[in-house]
């Protein structure tokens, strides 16, 4: 004890730089309890039971929001589930800058505290749980120090929202395109569900995830057994791991601080590309949804580059049934225009490098600027393997990528800057469009990082949402490379809506959620540079929707809202101040974009 009080004393005479490990425990403790907190608020609590056995719990502001849940690994070699000795006990903070390409904050500022609490099984199997704590969320992980490459069987990790807790899941599959519901913690029906699975109870809302997943480890999802406890099921029955596994996250906090939330891309590995100056994110037109043998006609392909370049969009996917022998005069008659093309592959054309090497190579060649990789469909291990050496293959061509029928972003982006978005979501292209729907979507799976959903599609006809909340979802939903799902005629057809489309950009200097519950309703407010824009889609009867603007500087400022009207989609400009508030009406499953701008002189609204 003496040796303990003495650590702890030079500790506190110590000044804690950013990013250092400090020792503040090397011995056994009597405690069987440990704690991990960035602010006070959001709180991450390990335990120890009478077994031997390891609780991961969390609070905020000291009222519980996780019950104390199981922890622990197990290998061929070792159970780490109970009978686990404490060791001891190494402290750091966490704070670090970094950039995005894509997202809805291209500035980031990661900071936590990190404890590593060290354990021993019986047999001297040693077991590192690293816990983290920010002010938006806790995770943790497991590392086995000197046991080299072994062989996963499973974790014992779960999660224990309040049973009572609201929640919205997905049913899992591979592919993450299952419809979302409400339910709650208990009351969901037993079965797997797909991450990001989301709870609420008394105003606490917690999303349950992962990071950092790569081809070290699988996929993992949440399985109710009943009673309201979530374990995780890893994709494979065994995996063969080396190093720490991923992270299995909660973030906690107000609505507003989940959404909002990076800490996903935070508890990644940092970028592995120090040159992004040929990263490019932006506007897709795109033609499989609304004509899917277009792809196959390059006549029909240069009208939607003819849209494109007329509309000032940086980006047309050639989508499944391209040829090669027409390819090429496409992409030149694209780059003569400022257009780029984007060319859609099977994932089983780019399954080994040798297939990646010419494929890749050949869409260089041609000109291409990226590629979309379609129906992977898996979390196992194997395919985490092939997303690792995908993502480097294109990065070495400089093509970016976009990963449709996927799995969902696991911090991703962060490591790998050129991947422009993933789908992992029931997007337009299912042709059955629902409001109710399309609201849960902003606080699940938008939230852990770009969806791939394809919006505004008017040409969807088994839909219930206005046209207002079509182009809406332009703008709620991020992606750094946003596929508009309609055909050129039925957005000139619209005017007003094409103007708006035309003025989005597809990623964010800053986000903000003004308003919302899943299921309901999401009110936004982003700011791209000097300009901000607002907007939301709505799901229920017809309501009135009071917006603030207590985020604008100094004035003057010059709103244009985009709205349904009685025959059709309507624009108002009008004068704003800062500090004041927007009300307007918003039909039955509808939505709005309002773009707020410095007036300048000679200009109506806040032009292009």
């Amino acid at each position: 004890m003496a040796i303990r009080r003495f650590l702890l004393a030079l500790a506190a005479l110590l000044p804690l730089p950013l990013t250092a490990t400090l020792l503040t425990a090397t011995i056994a403790s009597a405690t069987d309890h440990w704690t991990v907190s960035l602010t006070g608020d959001v709180t991450a609590e390990v335990s120890r039971a009478a077994d031997g056995g390891l609780r991961f719990a969390a609070t905020r502001g000291g009222r519980p929001v996780l019950a104390p849940a199981p922890l622990g690994i197990r290998t061929t070699a070792a159970d780490l589930s109970h009978g686990l000795r404490f060791l001891g006990r190494t402290d750091r903070k966490i704070d670090e800058w970094y950039p995005m390409t894509t997202g809805k904050r291209l500035h980031r500022h990661a900071r936590s505290a990190e404890s590593t609490l060290s354990f021993e099984n019986e047999d001297g199997v040693r077991l590192d749980v690293v816990v983290r704590a920010a002010a938006d969320g806790v995770a943790y992980r497991y590392h086995l120090p000197g046991a080299g490459r072994v062989r996963v069987t499973g974790e014992t990790s779960a999660f224990a929202p309040p049973p009572a807790a609201a929640a919205w899941l997905l049913p899992y599959t591979p592919n993450y395109e299952g419809v979302r519901f409400e339910s709650t913690t208990a009351g969901a029906p037993r079965g797997d569900y797909g991450f990001p699975s989301l709870f609420e109870a008394d105003g606490t809302y917690t999303l349950l995830t992962e990071s950092d997943v790569d081809g070290r480890y699988s996929g993992a999802r949440l399985t109710h057994t009943g009673g309201g406890e979530y374990r995780i099921k890893l994709a494979d029955a065994k995996v063969h791991t080396e190093g720490p596994t991923p992270w299995r996250v909660a973030i906690i906090g107000d609505l507003a601080a989940v959404t909002e939330s990076t800490l996903v891309d935070d508890l990644a590995p940092p970028a592995k590309l120090a040159d992004t100056s040929w990263i490019r994110p932006g506007k897709v037109a795109w033609s499989w949804l609304s004509e899917h043998d277009s792809p196959k006609d390059p006549k029909r392909q240069k009208d939607f580059i003819d849209f494109a370049a007329r509309n000032g969009w940086p980006y047309v996917l050639l989508d499944e049934g391209w040829d090669p022998s027409w390819v090429p005069g496409v992409i030149d008659y694209a780059r003569a225009r400022g257009v780029d093309v984007l060319l859609w592959y099977h994932w089983s054309t780019m399954d080994t490098a040798a297939k990646r090497a010419i494929n890749l190579g050949r869409a260089k060649r041609w000109g291409a600027a990226g590629v979309k990789i379609d129906f992977m469909d898996s979390d196992t291990q194997a395919r985490f393997r092939w997303y690792d050496e995908t993502v480097a293959d294109t990065a070495r061509y400089r093509l970016m990528v976009n990963f449709h029928g996927a799995t969902i972003p696991r911090g991703l982006q962060r490591t790998w800057p050129h991947v422009m978005s993933m789908e992992a979501v029931r997007g337009a292209e299912q042709f059955r469009t629902r409001a109710a729907t399309n609201t849960m979507f902003p606080f699940t799976r938008n939230v852990v990082g770009s969806m791939d959903y394809t919006p505004t599609a008017f040409v969807v006809s088994d839909r219930d949402t206005t046209e207002a909340h079509e182009v809406a979802t332009f703008f709620v939903y991020e992606s750094g490379w946003q596929h508009a799902a309609d055909k050129p005629e039925n957005y000139q057809a619209r005017p007003e809506a094409l103007r708006t489309l035309d003025q989005l950009p597809t990623v964010w200097d800053e986000t903000r959620l003004l308003s919302g519950r899943p299921g309901h309703d999401a009110v936004f407010a982003r700011r791209s540079g000097a300009r901000w824009f607002l907007g939301g889609i709505h799901a229920g009867p017809a309501t009135t929707v009071t917006a603030p603007l207590d985020f604008l500087g100094a004035g003057p400022w010059r709103a244009e809202l985009l709205r349904d009207g009685d025959g059709g989609l309507e624009r108002d400009t009008f004068p704003v101040e800062p500090d004041s508030r927007i009300t307007l009406p918003v039909k039955a499953n509808g939505g709005f974009v309002t773009m707020i701008c410095h007036p300048a002189p000679g200009v109506a609204g806040c032009g292009r």
